[in-house]
């Protein structure tokens, strides 16, 4: 064997220790990767919050220095309004010391990162920590979700995806499960020969086997994709893969894992053995040296530094480091989501092509919506706006998860939401009985908090132009999240220019102004969710109105008992009599104010939010709202509709009085 081979493998070896080998260490500093104080409540100075604060805090690292668990919720202060509420939970890995000192860390940074705020959470890679001043003890959180890749690309892509899936989902049912009193686990997947796939899973123990499980899966539906590691993570859970150990091996239960592959052998010329043998020896021994020298500097203490991750912000921070990529399905992962798009699985169709059911191998179910061949989009057009789109995400909006583009498909990813939408609830005379008046007024208030970012906290500053009960989509604890709010956007649609001559949206729902003049602003958006809120507050369809009702349209027939003073007539009869009197006239008083025939004297959305967060703001009186005729709006649409050349007749989606193009927009 050729000497100077030898030691290039040698070295080729040693280096590849270096690169591939991160040190692990139970000693450094903790890692610091990211806070979240978005929430805008803030306390006084020398408050009573403050000083239980204060308490909470030193409470928290006591508990973590002296009791050993890894995990402790407290509370301090006895008058609820001043209360303050905090936990933290150490990775399950992580010796006592080292918890105690990241818990300390993070005592004394989350003040300085999120001054005066009553809600603050910090993350770093050994714990995290967390206080309010509201109960925070067994209440699942997923949102918001931040992510951090591991960047890198990985031979075989598509093995190693189907690797991944099977490895996190044994994980997570692991850390999900009642016998894992830690709720921690880890896993380890022999990918090649000399690759591992090692992957994490860990809640906080005060959840519900369920909420844990449920936390976990949206978790990893949120870690990056076509990368070699990466953790996304949230303040009640967190998962991680990488293609390294970075966890503490020692300090967890020894796993079953895939014995690696043989080597292939080496193939010696007969009579030269013993001296390959020498050579080899002889440059084997000091690298080995070398490596166990550069292992035991990994492991001794070393000084104290933080090291800082980008993060990828569910709410649309400044840091980003998400790509097209990241966010692209293969078809053939769609197809098996959705069993080939089969009928069973087939949730509904509208002017943007068909919607499916579907379950990734992660076990994450998904809603995949497979647009019409219409748009006009080039390639990097769509895988633009898919990632500014998917760049908006909040806790009302249907979250956006990836899209596929292979050959002619064009498909959308999105979270699935399964309790379908508003209007299947708000409409029928049997399932509108589960609206009671808390949860009417919880999904107008979530509602305008939704349009309240799009307007004005997103980056993109999206008017939706069709908002309505079906775009309103109601998960599993009924809070709202609304959907098709980036759509016309994909389809490259300027959303905020100030006149269109293709109207879109649905009848009852659009502004006279837009309807009939084609001039869009956010106060377009406004007119429509008044009309949403009365219809929310009478469970009466504003398209069941006619003239022999006396009446033209829902805004009319509330202004008409509002005038008379019989305002609560128009609340729907089925919520029967628990109710708050104040809440139901603020909010149809607002309904009022959101459908008046001036543009200008609608409120902004900021201030629709900030009518239904203080009740102290004293609401303007509404004038007599828009009335027109739906032939009148049809006949103006039709003239508006015939200036264009290249239109042929308005088709309708599933809802006939739906106008949305099936054109590119």
């Amino acid at each position: 064997m050729n000497f100077r081979f030898i030691i290039s493998l040698a070295l080729f070896f040693f280096l590849n220790f270096l690169s591939n080998h991160h040190c692990y260490t139970t000693e450094a500093a903790p890692i610091y990767l990211q806070y979240d104080c978005s929430n805008t409540t803030l306390y006084a100075p020398k408050s009573t919050y403050q000083s239980n604060l204060n308490a909470l805090l030193s409470s928290l690292s006591s508990a973590a220095t002296n009791s050993g668990e890894g995990f402790t919720n407290t509370t301090a202060g006895k008058d609820a309004p001043g209360r303050a509420y905090g936990l933290f939970l150490c990775r399950g890995d992580v010796s006592t010391a080292t918890c105690s000192e990241c818990v300390a860390t993070g005592s004394k940074d989350i003040l300085r990162r999120c001054p005066d705020r009553r809600i603050s959470v910090i993350w770093y890679d050994e714990c995290m920590l967390k206080y309010s001043d509201q109960s925070i003890y067994s209440v699942m959180e997923n949102d918001p979700i931040y992510t951090i890749p591991d960047t890198g690309n990985v031979a075989g892509p598509d093995r190693f995806v189907q690797l991944l899936g099977e490895t996190m989902n044994d994980v997570v049912l692991r850390a999900s499960g009642s016998e894992s009193g830690k709720k921690f686990a880890v896993a380890e997947a022999n990918f090649t020969s000399s690759q591992k796939l090692y992957t994490l899973a860990q809640c906080t123990p005060d959840l519900t086997v369920s909420d844990c499980n449920t936390c976990l899966r949206a978790a990893v539906a949120a870690l990056p994709q076509g990368e070699q590691g990466g953790r996304s993570f949230t303040s009640s859970c967190t998962v991680r893969f990488e293609m390294y150990l970075f966890y503490n091996a020692s300090a967890v239960p020894p796993l079953p894992q895939l014995p690696s592959p043989p080597p292939a052998p080496l193939n010696r010329a007969k009579g030269k053995s013993n001296k390959s043998t020498t050579i080899i020896v002889a440059v084997a021994i000091p690298v080995g040296v070398a490596i166990i020298v550069l292992f035991v500097a990994c492991y001794l203490p070393r000084s104290k530094t933080t090291k800082t991750y980008e993060v990828v912000h569910a709410e649309g921070g400044a840091s980003e480091i998400t790509t097209a990529e990241s966010l692209q399905y293969h078809l053939a992962t769609i197809q098996a989501a959705t069993n080939n798009f089969s009928h069973q699985n087939k949730l509904g169709q509208g002017g943007f092509g068909e919607v499916f059911r579907g379950r990734l191998l992660n076990g994450q179910e998904i809603a995949v919506k497979r647009l019409s061949k219409s748009s006009g989009q080039g390639v990097g057009e769509f895988k633009n706006e898919v990632v500014l789109v998917g760049k908006l995400q909040h806790r009302n909006l249907v979250r956006l998860l990836g899209f596929c583009l292979e050959g002619e498909a064009k498909i959308l990813v999105y979270e699935f939401v399964p309790n379908k939408s508003l209007d299947y609830f708000l409409f029928d005379p049997d399932k509108r009985r589960q609206l009671n008046w808390s949860r009417r007024y919880k999904i107008i208030s979530g509602i305008a908090r939704g349009m309240l970012y799009l307007h004005e906290d997103s980056r993109l500053r999206i008017i939706h132009r069709d908002l309505k009960p079906s775009n309103i989509l109601l998960d599993s604890d009924m809070n709202p999240k609304i959907s098709d709010f980036g759509m016309a956007r994909i389809f490259g649609v300027d959303q905020t220019r100030a006149k269109t001559n293709r109207i879109v949206g649905t009848f009852g729902y659009l502004s006279p102004e837009y309807a009939m003049r084609g001039q869009i602003s956010a106060k377009s958006d406004v007119y429509s969710f008044g009309v949403l809120i009365l219809e929310i507050i009478s469970g009466k369809k504003n398209s069941g109105f006619s003239q022999s009702d006396g009446g033209e349209n829902l805004a009319s027939y509330a202004w008409k008992h509002w005038r008379a003073g019989t305002p609560l007539e128009v609340l729907d009869p089925f919520i029967g009599d628990s109710y708050s009197i104040d809440e139901v006239l603020r909010c149809l008083h607002i309904g009022l104010l959101g459908v008046q025939e001036d543009p200008a004297d609608r409120p902004t959305m900021a201030s629709i939010v900030l009518m239904f967060s203080s009740h102290s703001v004293k609401l303007p009186q509404p004038r007599r709202p828009a009335f027109f005729l739906r032939r009148s709006t049809e006949r103006q649409l039709k003239e508006l509709k015939s200036d264009e050349s290249t239109s042929g007749s308005m088709p309708r989606s599933i809802n006939e009085m739906s106008v949305s193009e099936v054109h590119p927009r």
